[in-house]
């Protein structure tokens, strides 16, 4: 796996939207913060611009993101926000100056669909919180993302659930929004779990549906030569006026029970505050201690 070279002071960050439109104004905070970074901003043609829910048409955007990919002064790529839009453009997409080059793409949500088909080129990626929502987000997501694009890899430790399956593993940390790796099953940028460890997280779904998305995992074999299973965040779950009857550690733990390597939940990732940035494509070691989870680079 390509590690991408760790930023210095006066390198350039650009900021594209591959999905929903944004404003400069509602990212003003992450160019400041960047600069105080002693990062150089480099603002995508994306930013700002409008077409129906998307910032800009899919031509639009894919040139946006070739331009910034393809721009040798530009050593970080931090995609403004998800939504809907990224799987639009992926076929649009050249990665081969990317390989010869490699650079760190920065997001989560639907930039998944990056994480995933980039990480399948063999180059890794930081899952972490984006310009729209780094100012909101804690001290420690943005503690790790600033870490992370310096090349200092910051390990993760945090309280044990009582849901957990215990164990040790270690293996290349893959994965992202659960409802994105489901769609992207079939596809050239479907993820390879094999020897992995998958990290999946959530917003806004009901639990018949998640059980649906994992259920289809389970079936393409996702679920079998995994190294280990991280759940962060499953945030603003839903229920029918019938309830589903099982919670989300209820789903995963029947989907992967008869496999005996640990399954976490309550990580922090995903569509919390404390998102912290997870490196996809490093190995990294997964261990349950005596009060602790600890995901060591």
């Amino acid at each position: 796996m390509l590690i991408p070279a760790p930023l210095v002071k006066g390198n350039t960050v650009a900021i594209v939207s591959t999905a929903r439109k944004i404003s400069k104004s509602e990212i003003q905070f992450a160019i400041n913060w960047l600069n105080n970074l002693g990062y150089k901003v480099l603002l995508g043609k994306t930013i700002g611009l409008e077409h129906n829910q998307f910032a800009g048409t899919d031509i639009e955007r894919a040139r946006d993101f070739q331009s910034v990919l393809n721009n040798n002064d530009v050593k970080a790529i931090w995609c403004a926000r998800g939504g809907y839009g990224t799987v639009r453009i992926i076929d649009l997409l050249d990665f081969s100056g990317l390989i010869n080059q490699p650079k760190w793409i920065v997001g989560y949500s639907d930039v998944t669909v990056l994480h995933s088909h980039i990480n399948n080129l063999g180059v890794a990626t930081i899952h972490a919180a984006m310009p729209l929502d780094i100012e909101s987000a804690s001290a420690e997501a943005k503690k790790t993302l600033k870490n992370a694009l310096r090349g200092n890899f910051t390990s993760v430790e945090f309280p044990i659930a009582k849901e957990n399956k215990k164990g040790t593993a270690i293996g290349e940390a893959v994965g992202g929004n659960l409802s994105i790796l489901y769609s992207l099953c079939g596809s050239s940028s479907a993820i390879d779990t094999k020897n992995k460890i998958l990290f999946l997280e959530d917003l806004d779904e009901y639990y018949y549906h998640i059980d649906r998305m994992l259920q289809n995992l389970a079936r393409n074999g996702m679920f079998e030569n995994l190294k280990g299973l991280v759940i962060g965040g499953m945030t603003s779950m839903h229920d029918n006026a019938i309830s589903f009857g099982e919670s989300i550690e209820d789903i995963i733990m029947k989907v992967t029970e008869g496999y005996d390597y640990p399954v976490v939940f309550n990580a922090p990732f995903g569509h919390i505050k404390d998102n912290r940035a997870v490196i996809f494509g490093k190995k990294v070691r997964l261990h349950l201690g005596s009060d602790k989870i600890f995901i060591e680079y």
